[in-house]
C-alpha cells in the first residue's frame, strides 16, 4: 500500500520576522492565500489516501498542523529532537512499516512550491511505480530552468525502466559549475523520494552507521532512544550518496522550495517594476524589491533589491544578495530582538 512522509518541522528562520517558532513558514502564506503545509497534503489528493499520511514535526507545532491539514492524530509524529532529515525519515519509513509491512514511501517536504498539481501527481505516481516495482530508492530530479547555486544536483546514469541509475550528487554548486551540470544533463534534486519501506531500513543498514546502530530501538517502540542513537544527518548523505540502489526519475514541474526572501520573486507576482508586495507596501521609483507588512505601512523611495519586512514587532531591511545569510544575520543579533 502507499503511504505518504510530510517532513514539517522547522523554525524557518530564513523567513525572520514573519516566520516564528509558533508560525514557521510552512504554515504561512508565502506563495499565495494558503499555506505551503496545506498545500502539501492537498497535492496528495488522489494519490495516496489521508489516513495514510505521516506527518512528522516537532511537539510544538504537532497540534496546529494536525488541527489545519485534517491529519490523524496517530499519523502525527513528534520528533524528540531535530536531527536533520535522516534519522526523521528512517524513523516515520519504519513506522510505515509497522503498519504496513509491504509499505511503499512517497516522502516529501512541507515548505514547497508547486503550481502544476496534475505534472507533480504524475511524476509522483511514476517515482511510486518504480519503486514497487525493484527495491530501489527512487529521486525525483526536476529539469533545472536556471543555474541554480542553491540547489543540490542528480546527475544521472544509465537508463532503465522509466528512470535513470544516480550517477552522482552535487550539492550546491558554484554558478559555473551549475550551468556545466545543467549542460551535461543534471536535474535539481527536489528532495521528492520514493522507496519500499524494508529497501530503505536495507540500505540503512549497509551504508548509514551513524543511524543503523540505533535501528533496533524502533523495532522495540523506543524512539527517544533511536534518535539519542542517531548522528545528525541527511537521508541524502546518509543513505542516497552513499548507495548504489539509486535511481531518478525526471519532473518537468515548477518546483522551489522557499528557502529565503529571495525565493517570492519567483513564486508571486511583480508589479511593472519586478517588485514583490505583501500588504500596506508602497513603491515608488523603485524595482526588484521584496515588501511585506503584517500590520504597519512600509513606503519604498528611490531604492532596488532590497528585502523590508514588517512583523511581529519588527522590521527588516536587507540587500536581496543578502537573503541566503539571514540566518547567519539572526545567530549574532540580541536575544530581545531576535526572538519573537
Amino acid at each position: 500500500m502507499r503511504w505518504a512522509i510530510i517532513l514539517a518541522g522547522g523554525s524557518g528562520t530564513r523567513f525572520w520576522p514573519l516566520s516564528t517558532p509558533a508560525l514557521p513558514k510552512q504554515l504561512l502564506p508565502l506563495a499565495g492565500p494558503q499555506s505551503t503545509a496545506e498545500a502539501s497534503v492537498e497535492r496528495l489528493a488522489g494519490l495516496i489516501d489521508r489516513d495514510k499520511i505521516l506527518l512528522v514535526t516537532g511537539r510544538h507545532l504537532a497540534a496546529p498542523l494536525a488541527a489545519r491539514l485534517g491529519i490523524p492524530p496517530a499519523n502525527v509524529l513528534i520528533e524528540p529532537a531535530p536531527k536533520s532529515t535522516g534519522p526523521a525519515l528512517v524513523w516515520a519509513t519504519h513506522e510505515a512499516a509497522k503498519r504496513d509491512p509491504a509499505a511503499v514511501v512517497l516522502s516529501l517536504h512541507a515548505d514547497w512550491y508547486v503550481p502544476d498539481v496534475p505534472s507533480f501527481t504524475r511524476v509522483a505516481a511514476d517515482a511510486l511505480h518504480a519503486a514497487e516495482e525493484r527495491p530501489l530508492l527512487i529521486t525525483v530530479g526536476v529539469i533545472p530552468t536556471r543555474p541554480e547555486t542553491g540547489f543540490g544536483y542528480i546527475v544521472p546514469g544509465a537508463k532503465e525502466n522509466g528512470s535513470s541509475r544516480v550517477s552522482r550528487f552535487k550539492e550546491k554548486p558554484s554558478p559555473s559549475a551549475a550551468a556545466a551540470l545543467i549542460a551535461e544533463g543534471a536535474l535539481w534534486n527536489s528532495g521528492l523520494f520514493a522507496w519500499q519501506a524494508k529497501a530503505l531500513l536495507a540500505e540503512v543498514r549497509l551504508h548509514a552507521p551513524e543511524m543503523a546502530a540505533a535501528l533496533p530501538c524502533l523495532d522495540d517502540g523506543r524512539v527517544e532512544a533511536f534518535f539519542d542513537g542517531c548522528r545528525e544527518i541527511s537521508i541524502d548523505v546518509g543513505v542516497l550518496e552513499r548507495s548504489s540502489q539509486v535511481a531518478v526519475v525526471a519532473g518537468a514541474f515548477r518546483w522551489d522550495d522557499l528557502g529565503t526572501w529571495d525565493a517570492l520573486a519567483r513564486v508571486r507576482p511583480t508589479d511593472a517594476h519586478g517588485n514583490v508586495l505583501v500588504g500596506r507596501v508602497i513603491a515608488i521609483d523603485s524595482s526588484g524589491c521584496i515588501g511585506w507588512s503584517q500590520t504597519a505601512p512600509i513606503v519604498l523611495a528611490g531604492v532596488a533589491n532590497l528585502v523590508a519586512v514588517e512583523a511581529n514587532g519588527r522590521i527588516l531591511v536587507m540587500d536581496r544578495s543578502r537573503a541566503g545569510s539571514l540566518k547567519a544575520i539572526l545567530e549574532i543579533l540580541p536575544p530581545d530582538i531576535r526572538e519573537v
